[in-house]
């Protein structure tokens, strides 16, 4: 979220370089919550997808009246590397985002877009190659159904609360977030597990045991990254 008060753009370009696996065991390692469980790409994305959050909460109408269609405002207020991310209480029974929200995000520069329920038109965002991750992929309208309730504000999403500015990485094991004051903590650490992984993989490749490889001494706590500073 470009607001002028997110963290270097060189650390997303940072955490674009890793995955969510080895930013879930840093975030664990931290004692830090982020990472969700049930959020998957619904169509096969490619790669990793990284960016500044950019919050929408979804429900049912409140009251009788005209309401915006969900996520309208919050695209032609996104900037390039925003994400937007949807909360609509893990449902699976109506969509939240389709095609041509889709187009409208894609000519914003948005990187993609996570929600915690599900979509619709899933073909045309594959076509675009953009990116959706959620639960769920349903034919059933947000019309009639459910409005958009707010936007730029904390929200939760599968068991995380998130807010507006904080970083979120995406790929095919799932999705992550990272708490703004903290992503230099959580990516340097990231980045020091992805050094120790790679160099256990080669301990296996040259025939050491991989019992002794994968001994949980070998892998980090909130203990040794305190004597490690």
């Amino acid at each position: 979220m470009s607001d002028g008060t997110e963290p270097d753009v060189d650390l997303l370009d940072r955490l674009r370089t890793m995955d969510s696996c080895a930013v879930s065991d840093a975030l664990d390692t931290l004692g830090l919550a982020g990472a969700t469980t049930g959020l998957r790409p619904l169509w096969p994305v490619p790669g990793v997808v990284a960016g500044f959050v950019r919050t929408v909460r979804a429900g049912p109408r409140p009251s009788e009246g005209p309401a915006g269609h969900i996520a309208t405002a919050a695209i032609d207020a996104a900037h390039a590397d925003d994400v937007l991310v949807i909360a609509n209480a893990g449902r699976t029974d109506v969509s939240c985002w389709g095609g041509i929200l889709a187009v409208a995000a894609q000519g914003r520069g948005l990187r993609g877009v996570v929600i915690d329920g599900a979509c619709r038109d899933i073909a045309e965002s594959e076509e675009l190659a953009f990116p959706v991750f959620g639960r769920a992929v349903v034919p059933v309208s947000a019309r009639g159904r459910i409005v958009q309730l707010a936007m730029d504000e904390p929200i939760d999403v599968a068991g995380v609360r998130v807010r507006p500015g904080d970083l979120v990485l995406a790929d095919r094991n799932g999705v992550v977030f990272v708490p703004r004051d903290r992503v230099g903590d959580v990516i340097g650490l990231a980045e020091r597990i992805v050094e120790r992984e790679a160099a256990m993989v080669a301990a296996v490749r040259a025939g050491r045991p991989v019992a002794d490889v994968m001994h949980d001494s070998r892998f980090p706590s909130i203990e040794s990254e305190k004597s490690d500073r």
